[in-house]
């Protein structure tokens, strides 16, 4: 069944026109992913790999019927485009564009929720169900399909981990990058939520870092209502208080966003942490054996 994105999904490329764009275009449409029509004002009436280009997301879902936007565009106007395609009545916008303005990010944020819509990302290398849909850059052939969702802020250390499953055997349900940044769409809980409610999905990896308190809500969210073994990972132990690492969203404001307090969290809620990111795959499938 997976989350999010399946067989079914059509989805409408923003920014189909631009280098990147028209590169993962190819990479998601030689995966088997629907990629329905593609957006770029100005170009209409173009096509990219033998996708239609429109003005504007409008236009192009009424046009081809797409349910899902996959962002493409300079940091610069990500944010009206995140709104845009929510205006224009997709369910599912998945936005993979870095460095886009915190405070544009608030007003996007708040519209999709206003309307709906669920947003995955920005800063975020997509979302994929392995074997059904890709909407983003991962590397396509390092997974398959199999029973564990994967929920994750750092693209790297999710490659790390379905490499680690793939090779004793384990597929995915789905893959999803919730994104680096500090004011992004659905959350650590959100989609923990969908993996326990997936007839499919039968353990749960979180990957998680430093800064914030996403993590302690996950495993607030886990206590309550997470029936499904969960394996957890916090990345950025060893980095030392006040000092941002890497994502915009990892950074420590005294006593809030330590590691130590997130794997706390997650070992009183009943998950798994593994003190090494090379033991959450092996973590992982004893859970399932248990």
């Amino acid at each position: 069944m997976s989350i999010l994105v399946g067989s079914q999904t059509q989805a409408v490329v923003q920014g189909i026109t631009g280098n990147e764009g028209r590169f993962h275009t190819k990479q998601m449409l030689d995966y088997g992913t629907k990629i329905v029509a593609g957006v770029t004002p100005g170009k209409g009436g173009q096509s990219v790999e033998g996708v239609p280009v429109f003005d504007t997301v409008s236009e192009a879902v009424s046009a081809s019927g797409a349910d899902a936007s996959i962002v493409f565009v300079p940091p610069r106007f990500a944010a009206d485009a995140v709104m845009e395609a929510a205006e224009a009545g997709v369910g599912l916008v998945v936005c993979l564009t870095e460095g886009i303005p915190a405070h544009d990010m608030i007003v996007a944020r708040r519209y999709v929720d206003l309307l709906g819509v669920r947003l995955i990302g920005p800063n975020t290398p997509g979302v994929i169900s392995p074997g059904r849909c890709k909407l983003g850059v991962m590397a396509g052939y390092i997974h398959r399909e199999g029973p564990v969702g994967i929920v994750s802020r750092s693209g790297t250390l999710t490659y790390e981990v379905v490499h680690q499953l793939s090779a004793v055997g384990i597929g995915q349900s789905t893959c999803v990058g919730i994104g680096g940044d500090q004011i992004i769409g659905l959350s650590f809980p959100e989609i923990l939520a969908l993996f326990e409610d997936d007839g499919e999905t039968e353990g749960i990896i979180l990957i998680g870092e430093i800064g914030g308190s996403a993590e302690e809500e996950a495993a607030a969210l886990i206590a309550e209502r997470i029936a499904k073994p969960v394996v957890a990972f916090i990345a950025g132990q060893t980095a030392p208080p006040g000092r941002r690492m890497g994502h915009a969203g990892a950074i420590i404001t005294g006593s809030a966003g330590t590691a130590g307090a997130k794997i706390a969290a997650l070992r009183e809620a009943g998950a798994a942490v593994a003190d090494s990111p090379a033991r959450i795959g092996a973590l992982m499938a004893e859970r399932l054996s248990a």
